[in-house]
């Protein structure tokens, strides 16, 4: 509930602050006094969009406040608790809003500065404005057919079929996105088919390059390492100084030196080891030797391995390594792409398994709205005949569509508000039979039949009422005064059929002061309230006449 509006320098409203309270209240005053206004302030607190139009010539800045008691077990109280704004026992919300002319405008909520798109997350949750032209969204075949789920209590069928949905939408996408993606890649999978082929043809080890590279060098090498080992062979064997042949000389010198001193035996020992050594350096050579080939064949072999070697390190990453990780990964990313049609396959059974899903959660809605409707329909057809609409015809028609494209994140179907005005006449989509009056009262019969399920716990008319009168208007009075017993209901109107109806009655007034304009509003009771019907029924003149319709419009308000 609105308990508060507090407004500073907004258009012409100077400063003013207006306690609310429950039920059903009437705004009324002179043709310009400024009563919209004080809608438009409200529209802002929600989130609506700010003008620096709006600040009153002269000043800075913009102050809009209103005080909201939130119901308990509202989701927006819930909502309100996880973000930090509502203490756990607080019920309170303050919004304040500043708007500045150098744009820098300001959201506080209970006093913490917030921005401006959480008002418009909650705000459709707190306040439910009517003007002239919101009327039309009542032509819209999407809020009707949010109207007849709300009044069927469907909102939990609905999430539960929307989770289907989005299940099978997910599902397509994802076929989607693999069909392009196969397309996209046929060319991707002959690059990587001729990949694989060359790596695997090529099969190069670790340590590969490096022996060939050795081998590269013996063998380009081989006659000076022939020339090298025989020379190395003649100073080890040669009979003129070879180091065998001096060795033994050694060896037997020494051996008739430990005859004649024993302390040379070791020496002796030592010089045969040394004999033994040269021999192993021998053996060594001569098998070299045997080893080497100087196969011209070979080597070019070698050289062209190696070549291909440098080749593809070049190609796939610079080292051998590179290439043998670029190997592993072509096999993989191709045996990926060969395997894409079972995936496809199992991508339709998929999307088949959903659709059958979405198909019969989509038949319950519509069983569930087809009742829905009736029972809606009845209750329309009373609001209707009290609103001095007897004659009119009304009918809630659910029209289901086919086939897979027929299915929406609502359900599979299209509900049409259907109307006749005229007896004898064919019943019609609402958009296409109603005038400006009509529309208001069938807003309010809808409204009325929603009463007991719409969560909005305020209700604010914006002159919905143009264009009837009389008896029509009286009746469109009392069921605003009957949906005050649901809601808050605040009306700014200029019937005082429908002003007589209200529980509380402010007055909207401008005048001039100090060569400004000044609107003020101010409660109205009694005497004052009675003079200001009466200022409604006559005019400029009010007549001692006038005061007693005015009091017969009160009295029979009250009965």
């Amino acid at each position: 509930m609105l308990t508060e509006l507090r407004i500073i320098n907004f258009a012409v409203l100077e400063q003013l602050a207006v306690t609310l309270d429950a039920g059903f209240t009437v705004l009324t005053g002179e043709t310009g006094a400024g009563k919209s206004l004080l809608i438009d302030a409200l529209s802002l607190l929600v989130g609506g969009r700010t003008s620096s139009d709006q600040i009153r010539f002269g000043a800075d800045e913009a102050q809009l406040e209103a005080s909201f008691q939130i119901p308990s077990g509202h989701p927006l109280s819930q909502k309100l608790r996880d973000q930090g704004i509502l203490s756990k026992d607080d019920s309170q919300l303050v919004i304040r809003r500043l708007i500045a002319r150098s744009g820098r405008n300001r959201v506080f909520l209970n006093g913490v500065m917030s921005p401006v798109h959480v008002l418009e997350e909650f705000g459709g949750t707190l306040l439910d404005i009517h003007g002239q032209h919101d009327q039309q969204s009542l032509l819209v075949p999407q809020a009707q057919l949010d109207a007849l789920d709300a009044f069927g209590r469907l909102h939990p069928a609905q999430h539960q079929y929307r989770l289907a949905y989005n299940e099978w939408v997910r599902l397509c996408l994802e076929r989607d996105a693999l069909a392009r993606k196969v397309q996209q890649t046929a060319e991707r999978e002959d690059l990587l088919a001729f990949q694989k082929q060359e790596l695997d043809e090529a099969a190069l080890t670790i340590g590969e390059e490096e022996a060939l590279q050795g081998e590269r060098r013996r063998l380009g090498s081989s006659q000076r390492l022939h020339e090298l080992a025989a020379e190395v062979q003649e100073r080890i064997h040669g009979e003129q100084g070879g180091v065998l042949v001096n060795l033994s000389i050694v060896e037997r010198t020494l051996g008739e030196l430990a005859q004649i001193d024993p302390e040379m035996q070791g020496a002796g020992r030592l010089a045969a080891d040394a004999k033994v050594l040269v021999r192993e350096v021998a053996d060594c050579l001569r098998g070299y030797a045997d080893r080497l080939d100087n196969d011209p064949m070979r080597l070019a072999i070698i050289e062209d391995r190696l070549a291909l070697i440098q080749q593809l390190k070049k190609k796939y990453g610079g080292t051998v390594e590179a290439v043998l990780q670029t190997h592993r990964c072509v096999r993989e990313e191709l045996e990926g792409l060969q395997h894409s049609d079972a995936q496809r396959e199992r991508s339709e059974q998929l999307i088949r398994e959903g659709v059958r899903e979405v198909a019969r959660m989509a038949r319950e809605l519509t069983g569930k709205r087809m009742d829905a409707a009736k029972r809606m329909t009845k209750i329309v057809r009373r609001e209707l005949d009290a609103l001095k609409m007897g004659q009119t015809q009304f009918a809630i028609q659910v029209v289901t569509g086919e086939g897979e494209q027929a299915y929406g994140s609502k359900g599979a179907d299209r509900v049409e508000l259907m109307l006749s005005t005229n007896v004898g006449e064919p019943l019609k989509p609402l958009s296409r039979v109603v005038s400006g009056g009509e529309l208001s009262r069938v807003m309010l019969a809808l409204k009325s039949a929603l009463a007991g399920v719409d969560r909005v716990p305020i209700m604010i008319f914006d002159e919905i009422d143009t264009g009837v009168g009389g008896a029509v208007a009286a009746a469109i009075g009392k069921r605003l005064k009957d949906l005050g017993r649901y809601h808050q209901v605040l009306c700014v109107t200029h019937l005082p059929q429908v002003a007589s109806q209200a529980d509380h009655h402010w007055c909207v007034e401008k005048a001039q002061l100090k060569n400004r304009t000044v609107t003020s509003v101010r409660r109205l009771t009694g005497s004052e309230r009675e003079w200001e019907i009466a200022r409604m029924l006559g005019g400029a003149t009010v007549t001692k006449k006038v005061r007693e319709t005015a009091a017969e419009l009160l009295a029979g308000a009250k009965e």
